[in-house]
């Protein structure tokens, strides 16, 4: 009697069925031995070693297979977040982790867009390359930018000339904290020159917008001209070359961790947070800030 002898991809399965594998599960466990046994020597390899992990993951976790590009958006700007606070924290360790999970989230959007057909990993190079190209004609052309102020005015200009473009602020993320907001906003129409004339001058409107809130007597009003404060006082960053963002981010750490020795003052004692005084609590904090 002649032996058959059945393919590797012919598999006995649960129950005693037999099927044959299909080319998308050899494609997986291919991918899935490439990614354990070869780490890759360039970074070319290095780099598609990550987009087949990401394949991989898309296929076989239950979690990964069931994310859309709008799910992952929060986990996007968390993980900007983190980065955010490593390299504030100036830790390189954990900047090199945080920028891996962007990167993997970055890898994961474009992977889920070849998968509907919108777009490839080349289209998105391309059109990377392309775009800076264009805006960078002081580089890669005949037009002249002698500093910092020429090159934003020619970015937003030609910006403004793309396609679907009707207004300066057309591309304003609405998903931006609104203080990141503000000042792309001020910075954009600064760019055609829209703006103070000086810091004073802005400094002179910040007074005048706090006079005003002085007045106001409404909920409303109050909630109106406090709002203006904050446009304003983002106005100023601009002139002294801070990012609103950057800068209470800064402010907010330094607080925390004033209060969190503060804190451990505190728990150090022999009385609660409520057996202190007001006074002892400032004496506290003065001599915290002396250290921090």
């Amino acid at each position: 009697m002649e032996i058959l002898t059945l393919p590797a991809s012919y598999q006995e399965q649960p129950g005693g069925a037999k099927t044959m594998k299909t080319s998308r599960e050899k494609n997986i466990e291919h991918l899935r031995e490439d990614v354990l046994h070869n780490t890759g020597n360039s970074v070319e390899e290095k780099f598609d070693r990550v987009i087949k992990l990401v394949k991989v993951l898309r296929s076989e976790c239950p979690w990964d297979r069931k994310q859309s590009p709008e799910s992952l958006v929060h986990l996007l700007l968390e993980e900007s977040y983190e980065l955010a606070h490593a390299i504030d924290e100036n830790d390189d360790m954990e900047l090199k982790k945080e920028l891996g999970d962007l990167l993997l989230h970055v890898i994961f959007q474009i992977i889920m867009a070849e998968e509907s057909g919108k777009f490839n990993f080349s289209e998105v190079f391309d059109a990377l390359c392309e775009k800076l190209i264009s805006r960078h004609p002081h580089v890669f052309g005949e037009t002249a930018a002698g500093n910092e102020q020429e090159v934003v005015k020619n970015w937003e200009s030609l910006k403004l000339q793309e396609k679907g473009r009707r207004s300066l602020l057309d591309g304003v993320p609405k998903a931006m904290s609104e203080l990141l907001r503000a000042y792309r906003v001020q910075k954009k129409v600064a760019g055609v020159g829209f703006d103070w004339t000086s810091d004073e001058g802005v400094l002179d409107k910040l007074l005048e917008e706090i006079g005003e809130l002085r007045k106001a007597r409404t909920k409303e009003e109050k909630e109106v001209e406090f709002g203006d404060i904050l446009f304003t006082i983002v106005n100023y960053s601009r002139f002294i070359g801070a990012n609103p963002e950057d800068s209470l981010r800064k402010s907010t750490n330094r607080f925390m961790k004033r209060f969190m020795a503060v804190e451990e003052l505190v728990n150090q004692s022999d009385k609660s947070w409520q057996e202190h005084t007001a006074e002892e609590l400032d004496a506290l904090w003065e001599s915290v800030k002396k250290k921090l």
